[in-house]
């Protein structure tokens, strides 16, 4: 038998015994047992992190009565449309499930030091600390990278469409590539990428906010990816927000600025006059909910999308923050509780679980269903029962949660302990089975 002391930077820990063959992942789910606590990181007396779960104690340079230290660590989660990749920041290897075209198992080995992941709803692209890119998924939308990955360097940031991925470099300029229909192609505005601050982007089209405030866009015109409408009051953007179809951009003085499809949200005359003061902005697929800064709330587009709020309005008071799925919004307000309209079968009926909604402190959602995380670390779920609305089977499992995540059809919950607990559509990361090892050894 080989014993290690192995113990945190405060100095708490444990002495562990186990046989010498024994691999730095087997090592890891005892101390992770032993602490009651997952996702840890072991770092040897010299500094080195054992990363590799399936290598020999023995080649790693662990000896009998070596002391190691373990630091917990923040696990990430990013999500296609239908598969859910689980990573650290810093670390060298990602965790998928789902999707099978979406599994990182064949970039695994170039994958160093991972700093960020964003997805398209095929495809996933991960930035590393030197500032190149690793994309894997279906290429059409956006897994494959080659023809601009000389360009992929000093990548700051990455933004997705629905099949088209845009990096923000640390020069301010812009890389594009995937579906060319949906913004993988900014060839036309090119020259008008610089200075780039921020990046946004609706199913099909990108818009981009550059230093001076102003806005260039670019991708399908009927999503967005044409603002000569409104050109000239683009002016001073502060940030912009996206529906399906349609782009809001909040402008320094407080107001809105709408285009894209006007059955999606690219209208919103009607309500011109009450967006003043405007703090945030969230949409389903076509409509969109803007909170002003005495805790009101306005709506505008497609009413079967939620852009009919009348019915709430009166209770739509003190809103903090706003989730959506494809039909339907979800309000928390600042006592904790929750505000729902839209469809109903989209979550935007909530009286079945009303009197759960206590304490609310964040609510994820599929493209069909609501997920709340309670102040206890309970989870509350409703809309469509086949995309995560239904949580009964795991219910049980749903303790000390401290995040939770979702695909368009399978919600992913993070407790404290370092679990891993999935639901909703199996096909769409519903199912993590045949991932746990993977994820202890993360």
């Amino acid at each position: 038998m080989l014993s290690v002391h192995v113990s945190f930077p405060s100095g708490s820990g444990d002495t562990l015994s186990l046989p010498q063959s024994s691999t730095v992942g087997e090592l890891k789910i005892r101390a992770q047992t032993s602490f009651g606590k997952g996702f840890l990181r072991l770092v040897t007396q010299n500094g080195r992190a054992l990363t590799d779960p399936m290598e020999s104690l023995q080649t790693a340079g662990v000896e009998e009565g070596d002391h190691l230290t373990v630091v917990a660590q923040q696990p990430k989660v990013a999500a296609t449309g239908a598969a859910f990749a689980v990573w650290f920041c810093g670390g060298d290897r990602i965790v998928t499930w789902g999707d099978p075209v979406c599994d990182s198992f064949v970039i695994q080995d170039y994958l160093k030091n991972v700093q960020q992941v964003q997805a398209t709803t095929r495809a996933f692209a991960a930035i590393l600390a030197n500032g190149s890119v690793v994309t894997w998924g279906l290429a059409l939308y956006g897994g494959e990278s080659s023809a601009v990955q000389d360009q992929l360097r000093n990548v700051r940031r990455i933004e997705a469409t629905r099949s088209a991925f845009a990096a923000i470099l640390f020069d301010e300029s812009l890389v594009t590539w995937g579906d060319k229909f949906a913004g993988g192609d900014s060839f036309a505005v090119q020259h008008q990428l610089r200075n780039v601050k921020h990046v946004q982007a609706t199913s099909c089209a990108f818009a981009a906010i550059l230093a001076d405030g102003s806005v260039v866009t670019w991708g399908d015109p009927e999503c967005g990816g044409d603002s000569s409408a409104v050109q000239d009051q683009l002016r001073n953007v502060q940030q912009i927000y996206a529906a399906s179809g349609a782009f809001a951009a909040m402008l320094a003085s407080g107001s809105v600025v709408t285009w894209g499809d006007p059955r999606n949200g690219g209208d919103n005359s009607a309500v011109q006059d009450q967006l003043k003061n405007v703090q945030q902005i969230q949409s389903t697929n076509g409509a969109f909910a803007a909170i002003l800064d005495d805790g009101s709330v306005v709506t505008w587009g497609d009413r079967c999308y939620g852009g009919d709020s009348s019915a709430v309005q009166h209770r739509l008071r003190n809103v903090k923050h706003i989730q959506t799925t494809s039909f339907a919004f979800a309000a928390i307000l600042a006592d904790g509780s929750v505000i729902t309209w839209g469809d109903a079968l989209f979550g935007g009926q909530s009286f079945t679980v009303q009197r759960q909604l206590k304490l609310v402190t964040k609510i994820a959602a599929t493209a069909s269903a609501f997920a709340a995380l309670l102040e206890d670390g309970s989870v509350v779920t409703w809309g469509d029962p086949k995309h995560g609305g239904e949580s009964s089977a795991v219910q049980h499992q749903l303790e000390n949660v401290c995040e939770v995540e979702a695909t368009d059809g399978a919600f992913l919950a993070l407790s404290r302990n370092g679990s891993v607990v999935t639901w909703g559509h199996l096909l769409w990361g519903g199912d993590s089975s045949a991932v746990q090892q993977s994820l202890q050894y993360l």
